[in-house]
C-alpha cells in the first residue's frame, strides 16, 4: 500500500547557501542536496544570491531555489543574513535553518551550522584587511556555536580546532560528519600516461603553494622534466601575484601551469593521469581534493598537519609543509619509486571507500531531524497514520 506524504507533513529546511562561492562549499551543496531531497520527510529551500546561480548549474527540481537580490559583498551579506533572512524564515514557517559555514543567522529558527573553515589562517595573514576579515569570522563562529541547536564538524580536527578549547563540553552538540566523494571519480582503466605533479585548490595563502614552488625548484635539479599543474580558482589575487613572482625567481616559468577552475570531468582526467598528487596546505579541516585523488587511485604526498593524516591515513607519504627541502625529498621519493607509487595507489582506493556523499547526507538528515524533535515527531506520527487530503508530493511503496 502506498503512503501519501503531504506538504504539511515535511520538515521545512532553509539551506543558507550564500557563503558557498567556490571550492568545498559549492562541492558540498551540489552533492548533498539532491540526496537530501530524496527524503520524503524534508522540504528543502535553498537560499543563494543570484550571482551564485551559475555555480550550481542545474539544481534538482525537488529543491526550491530562492534567488536573492542584494548588494553582494562581505558586509552586505552579513547584514542581510543576520536581519533579513530570519524574518523571511519565520514568514515561511521554516522549521530548521542549515548554514553550511562556520556561522549563520543568529536569530534564525533552529539553526545548524557547519564547522569547516579553519580560523588558524588568521595567524598566517599579514594584510590588515584580511586580518580584520578573519577576526570577524572568529567572532561570528563563536556566537553561532553558542546559539545554534547543533553543529556539524567536517573532521575530528575541525571539532577540536573550532570549538575554542571547550570541545568536551560540546560533545553532544557537535557531530563529526565527513564529506563524501562523487561516484564519477574512479581510477584509470589503463596505466597513468602523464608525467606531472598535480595540486588542486583555490588559491589562498593557507594553501601553501609558495613552499611547493620553492620545493619544485629544488626538485628540478634531479628531475628536470617534471612539471607542476595547479588547478583552482584564483580567489586571492594578491597571493597569486606572489606565486608568480616566486616562479620567476626560481626560473620555473616553463615548469608551472595555472589551469584555473576545472570542472569534474577535467579534474578526473588530471587525477587519473598525474604521476603524483601533492597537497601542501598548512591549514585544512577536511580537503575534498584528497578524497577525489584517493578515489582515482592517485599516489599522494601530503602535508603532515591539520586534518590531512586523519583523512588520508596510510594512503600517503607525508612532509613538513614549512620545509621546502623535506617536501622536495618526499616528492622525489614518490617520483623515483614505482613500487611505492603502486602501493600508495592501492591504499588510496581502499581508503576512498570510507567516504560517501550518501552516508554524509543520511547522517546530516539525522542531525536535522533532532533539531526540531516535537515538529519531527508530529510529522512522523502523521506519516505513520497516512492522513488523507492536502496536496500529495511523493508516494512510496
Amino acid at each position: 500500500m502506498d503512503k501519501i506524504f503531504l506538504k504539511s507533513d515535511r520538515l521545512r529546511i532553509l539551506v543558507n547557501g550564500i557563503h558557498a562561492k567556490s571550492g568545498g562549499g559549492v562541492t558540498y551543496l551540489k552533492n548533498i542536496l539532491p540526496i537530501l531531497a530524496e527524503d520524503p520527510e524534508l522540504e528543502l529551500h535553498l537560499f543563494i544570491h543570484q550571482d551564485q546561480f551559475q555555480l550550481f548549474e542545474i539544481v534538482d527540481e525537488r529543491i526550491r531555489v530562492h534567488l536573492l537580490d542584494f548588494s553582494n559583498g562581505f558586509f552586505f551579506n552579513l547584514v542581510w543574513e543576520q536581519f533579513a533572512l530570519p524574518i523571511l524564515a519565520r514568514s515561511m514557517s521554516i522549521d530548521v535553518t542549515v548554514s553550511p559555514a562556520n556561522y549563520g543567522p543568529l536569530m534564525a529558527p533552529a539553526q545548524v551550522i557547519m564547522l569547516r573553515n579553519s580560523l588558524a589562517v588568521a595567524g598566517k595573514e599579514t594584510r590588515p584587511v584580511k586580518r580584520l576579515y578573519w577576526a570577524g569570522l572568529t567572532i561570528m563562529t563563536a556566537l553561532s556555536l553558542l546559539t545554534c541547536r547543533r553543529a556539524i564538524a567536517v573532521s575530528n580536527y575541525a571539532r577540536k580546532a573550532l570549538t575554542f578549547g571547550i570541545s568536551r563540553r560540546l560533545q553532544n552538540k557537535v557531530s563529526v560528519i565527513y564529506h563524501g566523494v562523487r561516484e564519477s571519480f574512479v581510477p584509470p582503466e589503463t596505466a597513468r600516461s602523464g608525467k606531472f605533479l598535480l595540486a588542486v585548490s583555490d588559491i589562498y595563502v593557507q594553501k601553501n603553494l609558495h613552499t611547493l614552488i620553492n620545493a619544485l625548484g629544488e626538485l628540478r635539479r634531479t628531475n628536470p622534466d617534471i612539471v607542476l599543474k595547479l588547478a583552482g580558482k584564483a580567489i586571492d589575487q594578491g597571493y597569486l601575484n606572489e606565486l608568480q613572482n616566486a616562479i620567476r625567481v626560481e626560473n620555473l616559468e616553463d615548469a608551472v601551469e595555472f589551469l584555473g577552475e576545472m570542472n569534474s570531468d577535467q579534474l578526473l582526467d588530471l587525477y587519473q593521469n598525474c604521476t603524483a598528487f601533492v597537497f601542501p596546505s598548512t591549514v585544512e579541516t577536511f580537503g575534498n581534493p584528497l578524497v577525489e585523488a584517493m578515489a582515482c587511485g592517485a599516489p599522494i604526498v601530503s602535508s603532515n598537519t591539520a586534518a590531512m593524516p586523519e583523512i588520508l591515513g596510510e594512503a600517503a607519504i607525508y612532509f613538513d609543509p614549512l620545509n621546502a627541502r623535506d617536501m622536495a625529498a618526499q616528492i622525489d621519493e614518490i617520483l623515483t619509486n614505482a613500487e611505492l607509487r603502486q602501493r600508495l595507489s592501492d591504499r588510496a582506493l581502499q581508503r576512498a571507500a570510507l567516504f560517501s556523499w550518501r552516508n554524509t547526507a543520511q547522517q546530516t538528515a539525522d542531525v536535522i531531524k533532532t533539531v526540531a524533535p516535537d515538529r519531527y515527531q508530529a510529522i512522523a506520527k502523521s506519516v505513520a497514520n497516512s492522513p488523507v487530503g492536502g496536496e500529495p508530493v511523493e508516494t512510496t511503496s
